[in-house]
């Protein structure tokens, strides 16, 4: 079988897949739909139009007691109603938010029929801010990148409603997060690459090198874990899933997965850039031999490779900036900083990762230069491969 389509072919088959995708999983039921907390409820969207700061205790920078406030509902069963909505305080200034008039909340009003009970803001809406921001991202990426542009679009998508229609249902109901992580992660790898390249050899190349990385990653996700001595509840609001009915999880075992998950987006990049480059190689000298393509390969992954790995290091600790600033203003030694678990986790996250980064290149480099060089001739040339490992 040729697996060398026409340009216009793969478009039209990648276009027409993913759309068929996102059509069947936006269908599926998660299975919490009907969440017993939101049962006799409305959620709706309310304009503040007054405000009641009286009961708001304030003790420096911490607030609590409760805000009230009068909405106008603006969708839903009870639109154009005006009622009394409540903001609790907690005392927390992560959790805590204030209203302020012209603000937009969404709210959810307990009801009995047509009798509203009470009415709890939950938060600030924002979902109309959300649309307009990825309407603008969606916008800007296809104007620059044309139709590979709209193919990232369509994965976007499919990636976030298979991570949360089937991978996050998976793990509630106890199924071993590993193995889902697994089994998810090599589908949307496959799918992902499929969309860059469509029926081609290409895609197989880039697809076996990512996993392969990404199946090295997971061992030594798991090993170093165990290792370490890191449980699951060092994830946020993981100890709040517990206590919401859900005791019977494997936290361990989802930070686990949660490793070799995050650090899959940037082995497909690497996957594909080697890939990429390997065939522009044979495209250019079709008598190339498959080492002599192979070492193409392992020499853009060593250009690549500085780069890929601070990029895991920067997008993990990121999110822990304010973490380090408190080390630093209380003068805790850097000993100590780097033994503490949820550090020792951050570090086992970003140097298992960069690892993973490591295997793929040569994995990638090996895969691509055997399947896509036309030469299969081996002399003249001796495969790099151990001077790379």
């Amino acid at each position: 079988m040729n697996l060398i389509f026409s340009k216009k072919k793969n478009t039209l088959l990648t276009t027409l897949l993913g759309i068929f995708l996102i059509a069947i999983l936006m269908v599926i039921p998660t299975g919490y739909e009907d969440a017993l907390i939101y049962q006799g409820t409305e959620r709706a969207t309310g304009k503040v139009i007054e405000v009641d700061n009286s009961m708001i205790k304030t003790s420096g920078l911490v607030q609590s007691g409760e805000q009230k406030c009068i909405l106008l509902i603006q969708n839903g069963f009870f639109k154009g109603e005006k009622i009394e909505g409540v903001n609790f305080l907690s005392g927390s200034l992560e959790k805590d938010k204030i209203y302020k008039i012209g603000d937009r909340a969404l709210v959810t009003i307990s009801c009995d029929g047509d009798v509203i009970k009470s009415a709890i803001m939950s938060d600030h809406y924002r979902l109309d801010k959300e649309m307009i921001l990825l309407a603008i991202f969606a916008v800007f990426l296809v104007a620059f990148a044309g139709r590979n542009g709209f193919q990232a679009i369509l994965s976007f998508c499919i990636t976030i409603l298979m991570i949360w229609k089937i991978m996050v249902p998976l793990y509630l109901k106890g199924y071993s997060p590993v193995w889902v992580g697994i089994v998810i992660t090599a589908l949307l790898t496959g799918i992902i690459i499929f969309f860059v390249y469509g029926v081609d050899k290409r895609t197989i190349a880039a697809s076996l090198g990512a996993l392969l990385g990404i199946a090295t990653t997971c061992v030594l996700g798991i090993f170093f874990t165990d290792l370490f001595k890191i449980h699951g509840a060092i994830m946020p609001n993981a100890e709040s899933l517990l206590y919401s009915g859900y005791q019977h999880l494997d936290l361990t075992a989802i930070f686990m997965s949660s490793i070799f998950v995050g650090a899959s987006g940037a082995m497909m990049d690497l996957s594909v850039d080697i890939t990429s480059a390997i065939y522009e190689v044979v495209e250019k000298r079709p008598d190339i031999s498959s080492v002599q393509a192979i070492k193409s390969g392992m020499n853009v992954g060593r250009a690549a490779m500085g780069t890929m790995t601070t990029t895991l290091l920067l997008a993990y600790s990121g999110g822990y900036i304010s973490l380090l600033m408190v080390f630093m203003a209380q003068g805790t030694p850097i000993d100590h900083i780097l033994n503490y678990k949820y550090v020792a986790s951050e570090i086992l996250d970003t140097v298992v990762g960069s690892f993973g980064l490591i295997t793929v290149a040569p994995f990638t480099a090996i895969t691509a230069g055997v399947l896509l060089a036309k030469n299969k001739n081996v002399e003249k040339s001796s495969c790099p491969v151990s001077k790379w490992l």
